[in-house]
């Protein structure tokens, strides 16, 4: 019991450690940008809602924001620069002092002549930035976290901590048909859950998942197909409490695919399904679809320190008979790009379905609690 209750400790120490180093300085590298027509839609939108009759002209080159004649302060112009520069394939916000028409249109001309064509970039190899966007509320995404988890009326569990630790990388990106960006790349990931109310935090259920993603964007439009290896592994003191009948030696293989399209002031809607080609048990029924709607908010709090995210993913499993499982998260994404190389994101978490804990996937659950997530976007 002593040598388990440290590699627990131990294990962990290595979660927390990893949590932390999310907040070291790491460059970025610009992904396959969104269309000048939709970013200028969108910054034109943008300042009619916050900034009304406050700018005379809004232009975009190549990723680039062009304000001309802006009559703000500068403590507004800083907040209306940390709203457009935020935006997804938005390069730079530059403000333009109104000028003579022949030298508007020189400027015009050397600036599409310095701009660089996206596809002079690729092919890329360890690109540090991600094409296909993370889910926000998908229980089984790769990213490091860690969750307080209060469970509803459960038989088993009461209070549980979530410590999960993954990333998704990509390995080699280069130029896809219809003007596209593609890129090859791994996921991998534990996830883990603990038992807050046993003497030395047992471990109950620990899920290992690495696959291959190979996604295609091309503006506001994504798709992620990857093959991916799940495991479930119970926890030894779990085992013992004698508290399950018989252990299920849950293993697959599946293939899915997932559908994203970012939509104007923040939302984005995704959807996909995937098939399970290899498992045990052999009678795992092998459909499911997935859906989900994300709002990461154009608008930021206490000076573009903050901003307001959420996320509702919705799955449904051939193997439950399609019932619907539901993950909701609601919260707040730290904003700072001079000293965090993720986003961290405080959220509000809530689940209502079969258990996501691969040894569980036949139990339903209910759960509601608080966690801090590390996002790379």
């Amino acid at each position: 019991m002593g040598n388990r209750f440290i590699n627990k400790r131990f294990t962990l120490i290595c979660t927390l450690a990893l949590l932390a180093s999310g907040w070291a300085p790491i460059p970025t590298v610009q992904a396959a940008q969104p269309s000048d027509d939709f970013i200028q839609g969108y910054a034109t939108a943008v300042v009619a809602m916050t900034y009304p009759a406050s700018v005379e002209s809004i232009r975009v080159d190549d990723g680039v924001i062009y304000l001309r004649g802006v009559t703000l302060s500068e403590e507004e112009k800083t907040e209306l620069h940390n709203i457009l520069s935020d935006t997804k394939g938005v390069i730079r916000v530059e403000f333009v002092p109104e000028r003579k028409r022949s030298d508007a249109t020189n400027d015009h001309a050397k600036e599409k002549k310095e701009a660089a064509e996206p596809g002079e970039h690729l092919p890329v190899f360890l690109p540090k930035d991600q094409l296909f966007q993370s889910l926000l509320a998908d229980p089984r995404w790769p990213h490091f976290s860690a969750s307080f988890q209060r469970y509803i009326k459960d038989d088993q569990l009461r209070n549980a901590a979530s410590a999960n630790f993954g990333e998704s990388f990509g390995i080699y990106r280069f130029g896809g048909p219809w003007k596209s960006t593609m890129e090859l790349g791994i996921q991998a990931g534990v996830f883990s859950i603990f038992d807050l109310d046993s003497q030395s935090f047992d471990l109950i259920n620990a899920d290992y998942l690495v696959g291959i993603p190979l996604t295609l964007k091309k503006d506001n439009f994504a798709n992620l197909t990857r093959i991916f290896h799940q495991s479930s592994h119970l926890g030894d003191e779990f085992l013992l409490r004698g508290q399950t009948e018989e252990r299920i030696n849950l293993s697959y293989e599946s293939v899915n695919s997932m559908f994203s399209y970012h939509l104007p002031v923040g939302f984005r809607v995704y959807a996909g399904g995937g098939y399970i080609f290899h498992k045990d048990p052999s009678d795992l029924d092998p459909w499911s679809t997935q859906a989900g709607l994300e709002f990461r908010s154009p608008w930021f709090w206490l000076k573009g320190a903050l901003r307001p995210v959420a996320g509702v993913d919705v799955q449904n499993h051939q193997e439950s008979n399609w019932s619907t499982d539901v993950s909701a998260r609601v919260g707040i994404q730290f904003e700072n790009p001079d000293f965090l190389s993720r986003k961290p994101q405080l959220l509000f978490e809530y689940y209502s379905g079969k258990s996501p804990n691969g040894q569980f996937y036949d139990r339903k659950i209910e759960t509601f609690g608080l966690g801090l997530h590390f996002f790379l976007d």
